[in-house]
């Protein structure tokens, strides 16, 4: 399986990274050993002192498919969950300025915490709430009606590039919030005020 992530795809995150308004998304992959499951927690990498969390509704892909058009996309995933794209914010500052890839800044060990996937269908995908406590203050807050790309735009598009395959994820862009993470927090997700992700930084 394979991360998909789309970057940039919330106005106000992009106004308070100062970064600018993308044509079409944004996209960036992660390795499967980014991952994180079962509210394991998240070990403070060597590679980096400023470490940003930045949670996403994530889909899972139920099927194959390539060249999708966008009226068939959402026949290609079933369920959606909350992930959080940790970046080495201060790697990714210096890979900017040189013009190079984010991999390092965003595909270290343990950088996708993901939550359990629930039904779609109980939900108003355009219309999605969900939150991000960090030592129970909260610090993102964001609803799918502020995407600047919604998911079955996301989906077809991807495919054009990537063959989907089933049980591929899509991260789908953060809101406005990110902040530093440091050793000893812990982490709360909302999605619709049901309780996804629950884990500490060590």
């Amino acid at each position: 399986m394979k991360i998909i992530a789309i970057g940039r795809n919330y106005a106000a995150h992009i106004e308070e990274l100062k970064n600018d308004v993308p044509t079409e998304p944004v996209i960036f992959t992660k390795p499967d050993t980014a991952i994180l499951r079962n509210n394991e927690p998240f070990y403070y990498p060597s590679i980096s002192n400023n470490i940003h969390h930045e949670l996403e509704v994530i889909l899972k892909i139920n099927k194959m498919g390539k060249n999708i058009e966008e009226k068939f996309a959402h026949k290609y995933y079933d369920e959606i969950g909350l992930g959080i794209d940790f970046t080495a914010r201060d790697v990714q500052s210096k890979l900017k300025e040189k013009g190079l890839p984010w991999d390092l800044a965003k595909g270290f060990n343990g950088s996708a915490p993901i939550s359990e996937f629930i039904s779609k269908e109980d939900f108003d995908l355009q219309n999605l709430n969900f939150e991000l406590k960090v030592n129970g203050e909260t610090r993102q807050k964001g609803n799918t009606s502020h995407m600047i790309y919604k998911f079955d735009y996301i989906i077809s598009f991807v495919s054009k590039y990537f063959t989907l395959k089933t049980g591929d994820i899509i991260f789908t862009g953060t809101p406005a919030g990110v902040a530093e993470v440091k050793i000893g927090d812990k982490l709360e997700a909302t999605l619709e005020g049901n309780m996804m992700l629950d884990f500490e930084v060590k």
